[in-house]
């Protein structure tokens, strides 16, 4: 199969696109833009993402262009970077829907009185180094060479191909641009929902193309660290990678949520993927029976360290409970072969309880897993991220 090339103009299209600052979107947006879908609330939708991920993509394309050191010559960050220059040419070149003029001015209409859409929130717990921040602020902290992302405040200014896009640029806000709901008798040409088909089994196939982006680009540093003779990577590269699985997680949430309203039937507490109504206490015991069962299997046991879980069992949050599950899931996984390594498969009834408690607190919830398996050695510490 022949690779994806990017051509000159290809590349000055990607360096406009990056000249934007990416839209934030918040799970509350989410939910109240897509509860009552409709072929024009899905139109809508697929006309931001249509913008937004041409966007997101641009970004990281550059970037895996500027990395440095020769780290964005290896193989397999190429290969990424083909995928993603290749799924932003099939978006910027997707065939606009033909609507009439009275639809296209419905879809247009501002939203009536009292029709409020909150605002996406920065999430303030995050290192400021994982948001796509100014690039004044964020380029003294990266190797010679390495070109910060773009930002919410400032423009990207490449340093490879195409010609300068400095010039800083704004974006009408999203609930201004989208957040109008159509009136609920409108009726849609069938150009309407074939459009919506499309662009839906569109976004299918970019999802799948990038299922081994973790690996590829995980690859790629490995390429990297072995050409460059390095056991260690820098704290540039690893800003990079964190900011980069980051951007990864979020552009999967806006084609999953899509693709979902597009594709599944309607659930009373579900809206696309995410559950209004997720329950805290049956995701985490669900992640800690899965999690005993992978270790009672990998280390032969009959039974593995217990694990005490304290919740209210009505605690519930909005959010998608796979993401939840995964994320305990790893975690517990880690704190169970802790405690076995550290005390022994032969003492399998004396392993002190892994401990799992939930609180929930006026803003947010805490969910704290604690063990005693020894933690990280402190001369380990500087390879974990390696």
């Amino acid at each position: 199969m022949s690779r994806f090339k990017i051509s000159a103009a290809l590349w000055d299209r990607i360096h406009h696109f990056a000249s934007f600052p990416q839209t934030g979107v918040s799970l509350q947006q989410m939910i109240l833009f897509g509860q009552n879908p409709s072929q024009g609330t899905l139109l809508k939708a697929s006309q931001f993402l249509s913008e937004e991920l041409p966007i997101r993509l641009s970004h990281r394309v550059v970037e895996l262009e500027s990395l440095p050191d020769g780290l964005n010559r290896m193989p397999s960050i190429e290969k990424v970077k083909e995928w993603y220059a290749q799924s932003f040419e099939e978006l910027v070149t997707f065939p606009k829907p033909v609507l009439s003029p009275e639809l296209f001015a419905q879809l247009r209409m501002t939203p009536r009185e009292g029709q409020h859409f909150p605002s996406a929130t920065p999430n303030p717990s995050l290192d400021p180094r994982l948001h796509e921040g100014p690039i004044s602020a964020l380029e003294q902290s990266f190797p010679s060479g390495f070109t910060a992302p773009p930002s919410s405040s400032s423009s990207f200014v490449p340093n490879t191909n195409g010609s300068g896009y400095g010039a800083h640029r704004m974006r009408i806000p999203m609930e201004r641009r989208y957040f109008s709901p159509p009136p609920p008798t409108t009726q849609y040409p069938p150009e309407v929902h074939d459009y919506n088909d499309k662009f839906t089994l569109l976004l299918q196939n970019i999802k799948k193309r990038h299922d081994a982006t973790v690996t590829t680009v995980a690859l790629g540093v490995l390429e990297w660290k072995r050409k460059q003779k390095h056991g260690r990577i820098g704290q540039g590269v690893q800003e990079w990678l964190d900011r980069f699985y980051m951007s990864r997680i979020g552009i999967r949430f806006l084609i999953g949520q899509h693709v979902a309203l597009n594709t599944l039937q309607p659930h009373p507490d579900y809206v696309g993927i995410i559950c209004k109504r997720a329950n805290v206490h049956d995701i985490c015991h669900e992640a800690i029976e899965n999690a005993r069962f992978v270790c009672e299997e990998h280390y032969s046991l009959f039974k593995g360290p217990p694990i005490q879980l304290l919740c209210d069992k009505n605690l519930t949050f909005p959010y998608v409970p796979g993401h939840l599950s995964h994320i305990c899931f790893e975690l517990l996984k880690n704190s169970l072969r802790a405690v076995v390594e550290r005390y022994g498969v032969d003492n399998e009834d004396s392993f002190p309880p892994i401990k799992v408690v939930v609180v929930e607190g006026s803003e947010d919830i805490t969910i704290k897993i604690s063990d005693e398996g020894g933690g990280i050695p402190r001369s380990a510490v500087p390879m974990i991220w390696t």
